[in-house]
């Protein structure tokens, strides 16, 4: 009776095609963050903040409700990991306090010209009008974040201010260029709206001094 050789260690293609399937699923917990975080961007500036849901995030990322959570905690912080801004300040806040203008100007321009319309910040703004009280609780909480970071490199009794009137500043380039868009603002080159903000920065960064 013949009996055919078993041979150890060879693997039929279906158990081969399993494993590497079951590999593919496994992921890092940076790149499970890293997913859901792409996936939150969009869902935020497709649908808002009010409509975006964690169910729909969790779906678009490939993972679930629970991971989600157990990341972030929350939409609000979801959300607030998710705008590029305030997460950026760390990297962008380093260097000559002379330069700090030009840099702020230029991240910002350059964030908001890849997003092509579809910034997380956006629809923010865009969420003011109809839903006030999450756009106002998530503002403030990218304020705090914001004003912790500047206060590395701004100092003076009127920091806060500076800072709030930067925040301001900022808020109304983005809604005409990017949420209107008409007008100058709109219609301006990129580099030269860098420039302009750098200019403007620069007096609202500067101290101001009483009776000047």
């Amino acid at each position: 009776m013949y009996i055919k050789p078993l041979y150890i260690g060879r693997v039929s293609k279906e158990a081969a095609d399993a494993r590497a399937l079951a590999r593919k699923h496994v992921r890092a917990p940076e790149a499970h963050r890293a997913a859901i975080l792409e996936a939150a961007r969009a869902a935020f500036a497709e649908r808002g903040y009010a409509r975006a849901t964690i169910r729909e995030i969790a779906g678009r990322a490939g993972v679930t409700h629970g991971l989600v959570m157990r990341h972030f905690g929350s939409k609000e912080q979801l959300f607030l990991a998710a705008v590029p801004g305030p997460r950026d300040l760390p990297e962008l806040l380093p260097g000559p306090a002379k330069t700090l203008p030009d840099r702020i100007a230029r991240a910002f321009v350059a964030r908001m010209e890849r997003s092509d319309g579809n910034d997380p910040f956006l629809a923010l703004i865009r969420s003011a009008a109809s839903d006030e009280r999450a756009a106002t609780a998530l503002y403030a909480a990218m304020r705090r974040t914001s004003t912790e970071a500047y206060r590395t490199v701004l100092t003076g009794p009127d920091a806060d201010e500076r800072i709030d009137l930067l925040a301001s500043h900022l808020i109304g380039v983005a809604f005409s260029r990017y949420v209107l868009r008409s007008g100058p603002v709109a219609e301006m080159a990129p580099e030269r709206l860098v420039a302009y903000l750098a200019r403007t920065l620069r007096c609202v960064l500067l101290p101001f001094e009483d009776g000047a």
